[in-house]
């Protein structure tokens, strides 16, 4: 059964986001080019984001005393300042990708499909090391093959207790990957919607709203994990998750940018057009604007 856990979890952390697209796509004129560019979106922050928060901002935290898991107080400032890190690093790209490469997707569905290709590849990228582990941690089960030479005596019992903990687990807690993952997938679609309302409403306070979101996201994780189970943490970020889905349908909209909707429509009153026919143009305009 445990075994089946560790299967089925990988499985869905590859494949749920692959479904997701698959069912965004179809409502999305651009089809997976947005999910793609969200994907690659992602990559680039973490190829700034991962150096600078092991080889600087980690390593500082450290040498001011803030990395004290004894002290709940400074356990709190680092979470927080973590979350902060990944809030800036994967906002900011995702709202300079909509500025200068996706000028085009300013609407609702549109930043859907973005939001699930950048969540999607990190849980594809997790769940292709998911499938990675569970492979080798098999074969090592197994003693398939013998890694007490390939491995000091220290590590080699910091490795069998890691396996141990490993094939000894409570199945439902083997799913707890696929879980957060699903969960991190609605805060990315939310992400999205809030950025996208930058350009929409003309404003960076909505760029500012998003990496506060992201950083109490992460920032809370972070704590959690340190303090608490796996279970209740999952837990809380599962209502992040619920707020996130929540935020989505609360900023749906009819899809045409703010800008066009308040532009006045003037009726076209030259020669030869009767003023029923401008009339039942206006209508014809009023009416798409709630189409979609």
């Amino acid at each position: 059964m445990l075994a089946f856990a560790h299967i089925l979890n990988f499985t869905l952390m590859i494949f749920v986001p692959v479904l997701l697209g698959v069912f965004l796509s179809k409502r999305v004129r651009s089809g997976w080019r947005l999910f793609g560019i969200g994907m690659l979106t992602f990559v680039a922050s973490q190829v700034l984001h991962i150096p600078f928060n092991n080889y600087l901002l980690v390593p500082a935290l450290k040498k001011i005393g803030l990395f004290n898991p004894e002290q709940t107080w400074l356990l709190v400032v680092f979470s927080l300042i973590i979350g902060l890190s990944a809030g800036i690093f994967e906002e900011c790209a995702r709202y300079l990708v909509y500025r200068y490469w996706i000028k085009d997707a300013r609407t609702w569905k549109e930043a859907l499909m973005f939001g699930a290709g950048h969540g999607g590849v990190e849980a594809i990228l997790l769940g292709v090391l998911a499938m990675i582990a569970f492979g080798f941690l098999s074969i090592a089960a197994s003693n398939a093959f013998d890694l007490s030479g390939a491995l000091p005596a220290d590590k080699m019992a910091g490795f069998q207790s890691q396996l141990h903990m490993y094939w000894t687990l409570p199945w439902y807690t083997a799913l707890m990957g696929a879980l957060e993952r699903l969960f991190a997938l609605a805060f990315h679609l939310s992400a999205s919607v809030i950025v996208l309302q930058a350009f929409r409403r003309r404003s960076l306070v909505w760029l500012g709203a998003a990496i506060l979101w992201h950083a109490a996201l992460d920032g809370t994780a972070v704590f959690l994990g340190s303090v608490t189970s796996v279970y209740v943490t999952e837990a809380v970020v599962g209502l992040f998750a619920l707020v996130s889905i929540a935020i989505v349908f609360a900023l749906r909209d009819d899809d045409v940018p703010l800008s066009m909707r308040l532009q006045p429509v003037q009726p076209d009153l030259s020669p030869g057009i009767s003023s029923e026919k401008s009339a039942a143009r206006l209508d014809a305009v009023e009416d798409s604007r709630y189409d979609g």
